[in-house]
């Protein structure tokens, strides 16, 4: 199938590993150009060397998309680099689990506020699009309670709900808006791999809850999050699209 991707402008947030880094490796190989942000200096100028190798347009800054001047700003650079935007994706999340004040804090800033900035500061060069679409990044911890129905998941559902309101808003001007949950997703470096490593018991008790007997990977989120981008998911708005191996038993209707 051919996605309609060729050409597009599309950008990532946090576009230098895991999830971020397979949806922006995806829309490349199918030929658009991309606009990607990380914190660290160092890992956005290694991945927009490996990009250009394609041949099309790259755009990577460094940046903590909490910071509200910069996200927007770069977000508008993005725009004059790639002469234009078609595709948002809003990928980035503090991974907020504790209980505390701090975490709250961080959680509304990364995985909510920066989601709306993000797209508020796009929405302009998105309403020029001949194929505008906005992908977020939630979580299954967004729709169903587990161990992380703290910070991370109320913002995760708030994620889906703020979503699914810019779909039924924006469908008048074209504009489609569509969220990714994955479930537990295994990547070298990734959280999973990281209690695997420094909490084994509760790796070992979440991977027994996986119905297929293993976690999913960046890239099979990425395929979900790169076709919901796409032109060729033109009539697809206002879905929360589940990525989890059947590991949640909640029924979406």
């Amino acid at each position: 199938m051919d996605l309609g991707l060729k050409g597009l402008n599309a950008l990532v947030t946090g576009g230098t590993k895991g999830i971020g880094r397979a949806i922006a490796e995806t829309l490349v190989a199918e030929g658009a150009n991309i606009a990607f942000c990380a914190r660290d200096a160092g890992q956005v100028a290694a991945t927009a060397a490996e990009f250009e190798r394609s041949g099309v347009k790259v755009f990577g800054r460094a940046l903590d998309v909490a910071d509200a001047q910069a996200l927007a700003t770069w977000v508008q650079d993005s725009g004059t680099a790639l002469g234009g935007i078609d595709i948002v994706v809003a990928n980035v999340s503090a991974l907020a689990i504790a209980n505390d004040e701090e975490a709250w804090s961080k959680g509304f800033q990364v995985d909510l506020m920066s989601t709306v900035r993000l797209v508020n500061a796009a929405m302009p060069m998105l309403e020029k699009s001949k194929h505008p679409s906005i992908v977020t990044i939630s979580s299954v911890s967004g729709r169903e309670i587990d161990f992380a129905c703290g910070p991370y998941g109320a913002f995760k559902a708030a994620v889906i709900h703020y979503t699914h309101g810019l779909a039924c808003n924006l469908a008048g001007k074209g504009i489609r808006a569509n969220s990714v949950s994955p479930g537990n997703i295994y990547f070298a470096g990734g959280v999973w791999n990281q209690i695997e490593v420094g909490n084994p018991d509760l790796f070992k008790a979440a991977l027994a809850l996986n119905p297929t007997g293993r976690m999913g990977t960046a890239q099979e989120t990425a395929n979900a999050a790169v076709f919901l981008a796409s032109p060729a998911a033109s009539f697809i708005t206002g879905t929360n699209l589940v990525v989890d191996g059947a590991l949640t038993k909640g029924v979406q209707y």
